[in-house]
């Protein structure tokens, strides 16, 4: 271990920008960044936008925003700067041309000609034949006069690795151990298109080897792709990285994560009112575990007990209940008035605020947002957790059974009017007002317990259950409380 950390580790994040930072990608570059900090290494961000139809510099944007709010800072690379750049691929093609004329004149690397026909064709033939699709080779030794007949037809070349064959390729993954690929059944692929963008596998390792990237943390997915990129490092003479190949993300069905799953991106569920610090605890412990049983952990404690040593082979399991309760928990040790601004876009979206509160406004809402905070699992349910603040009247619910149970006492209706007509002489009133009136209304109708204060509950919001009935009270105010008394009288 201290030989690696003196070798001085340095990791990269390499998002293709063509969407949102999706819960897999986040979690690759959160395990990225705690191995480099646990390690006393370098975060390198660069941008993989060779996909010219879908990349965009405003999913470069969202996904650099999401990175920033989970915390995840990088010591290079796109916005930071460093000695290695440019950081965007497009903007890196004149750095990868001498790679591609090395290979050519060395014999690793070849034009080919093949028409999208011809391809498809050779394709189908393999799958009837049972095979793997693969290239076979047709432009592998084409004579110079055959290439010039191609061009002369005005087909332009794309440029394949020429594969050797009878080889055996092995990753000594630090994750899954060591993995075997036959060279045989690769094929010549492809590492330059015929518009002269290069392909993922050709620059991804060029941009590796040339930013001195040492341990390569990314996808299961990807794993397929190593062995094509073992024979390029080979031909380049460039020093073989070391890899992780981290296992995939599955939904709590055990298939392939998706929108069906629940939220798939960081940004909805910022925008859901999720809290940075649950969704990397969250995201950590998807595919690596430390000793004990404890889950809830710090960015701090994450980073110093991080390694690859316990990163599991199989694949994690998203569990969306899982995560709401861990976001609960931060949000009970958040401080309410940052609760409250999370809340905020929510209840103004619900149409329960019109405009930004503030002032005595703010303070209440703060109140408010207090008696719900334990119930809360993320910002968005402030509408549904809040909503019994809001509004005039009140709406008995016929399926709840608890209030029917108490509106079919004899005492409730007298201590409905009783509250209606004891708020009638306050014009604002507070918590010790409050407890001094409902003793008031106890002692006058002789009731107590249940009877009294179940009665009160549902007089002020028409249910059998919600915050602190003090808190309720108080916050409702004199004036709304005895509309609402009187609302819920009417409906007995």
């Amino acid at each position: 271990m201290e030989g690696e950390k003196m070798a001085k580790v340095k990791v990269r994040y390499a998002p293709s920008p063509t969407g949102p930072l999706h819960i897999g990608g986040a979690r690759s570059a959160l395990f990225n960044w705690l191995y480099a900090r646990n390690m006393g290494g370098t975060m390198l961000v660069r941008i993989e936008d060779t996909d010219l139809e879908r990349s965009s510099r405003e999913a470069e944007e969202m996904i650099l925003a999401s990175l920033r709010w989970l915390g995840i800072d990088w010591d290079e690379g796109v916005g930071v700067g460093g000695p290695n750049g440019p950081y965007r691929q497009q903007e890196r093609l004149h750095l990868y041309r001498p790679y591609v004329e090395q290979l050519l004149q060395n014999g690793h690397a070849y034009e080919c000609y093949c028409s999208e026909e011809e391809l498809e064709a050779e394709r189908q033939e393999l799958l009837g034949r049972g095979e793997l699709p693969r290239y076979l080779g047709r432009c592998r030794n084409l004579s110079q006069k055959d290439r010039e007949a191609y061009c002369a037809a005005g087909r332009k070349p794309v440029i394949r690795f020429r594969v050797p064959e009878n080889r055996q390729l092995v990753v000594d993954d630090l994750v899954r151990g060591r993995v075997e690929f036959d060279s045989n059944g690769i094929g010549d692929f492809i590492i330059v298109k015929s518009d002269g963008f290069p392909t993922y596998n050709f620059a991804v390792v060029l941009d590796d080897a040339l930013m001195g990237i040492t341990h390569i943390i990314r996808g299961e997915e990807h794993l397929s792709n190593t062995p094509r990129q073992l024979l390029i490092y080979e031909a380049l003479g460039f020093p073989l990285p070391q890899f992780a190949h981290v296992s995939l993300i599955l939904g709590e069905d055990r298939s392939k994560m998706s929108k069906r799953h629940g939220a798939t991106s960081v940004l909805q569920y910022r925008e859901q009112g999720y809290l940075p610090e649950a969704l990397v605890n969250f995201l950590a412990l998807l595919g690596w575990s430390p000793e004990g049983e404890r889950e809830i952990y710090s960015l701090a404690e994450l980073t110093k007990l991080f390694s690859l040593e316990r990163v599991a082979k199989s694949p994690a399991v998203f569990n969306l209940e899982k995560l709401n309760w861990m976001n609960a928990y931060y949000i009970k040790q958040t401080p309410v008035a940052e609760l409250t601004q999370l809340c905020i876009p929510h209840l103004l979206a619900a149409g329960l605020l019109e405009t930004e509160p503030a002032g005595n406004r703010l303070l209440w809402l703060q109140q408010a947002v207090a008696s719900v905070q334990e119930k809360m699992e993320y910002a968005a349910q402030a509408p549904e957790l809040l909503q019994i603040y809001f509004g005039e009247t009140v709406e008995l619910d016929p399926a709840d059974e608890e209030a029917g149970k108490v509106l079919a006492l004899e005492t409730s209706p007298a201590v409905i009017s009783a509250l209606a007509q004891k708020a009638e002489a306050y014009p604002d009133w507070d918590s010790e007002t409050v407890r001094r009136v409902l003793k008031e209304i106890g002692k006058e109708l002789g009731v107590k317990g249940r009877a009294l204060f179940m009665a009160a509950r549902i007089a002020a919001s028409g249910r059998s259950h919600g915050p602190d009935l003090n808190v309720l009270l108080t916050l409702l105010g004199p004036r709304v409380v005895r509309t609402r008394a009187l609302a819920v009288l009417r409906q007995l």
